[in-house]
């Protein structure tokens, strides 16, 4: 990935951030936008969204209705030759996580072999 393209993607993630940020309020709900991946030709934009707490399909259908608004905003404030169009998909990388680290748990309450003895 270029220079310019990572910087336009961390640009636009702390710019909807932002956006939702004050726009927006999720009840019992903790809304992170954990990335940005914009194509070469900067028309599109995948959104990645982390939701802790109960409604993800919720905040998910609620950040998609309302895309065009936190897209207008967001094009207020970052100047760019194409304004990519959002596209907001789930981030499921903090549950796969946990269960990469519950595997290793599990992994490690196995019982192991008996060291090996040196024949002398």
């Amino acid at each position: 990935m270029s220079q310019r393209l990572h910087r336009v993607n961390e640009l636009l993630k702390r710019e909807i951030s932002a956006v939702i940020q004050r726009e927006f309020e999720f009840k019992d709900s903790l809304v992170t936008v954990t990335g940005v991946n914009v194509t070469q030709d900067l028309k599109e934009a995948k959104v990645f969204i982390s939701v802790l707490g109960p409604g993800l399909g919720t905040v998910m259908a609620r950040l998609k209705e309302k895309r065009g608004m936190i897209q207008s905003r967001v094009t207020k404030r970052v100047v760019l030759k194409n304004t990519p169009v959002l596209d907001f998909r789930s981030d499921d990388a903090a549950e796969r996580g946990i269960d990469v680290v519950n595997l290793l748990e599990e992994v490690d309450e196995l019982p192991t072999a008996p060291p090996a003895e040196d024949e002398a």
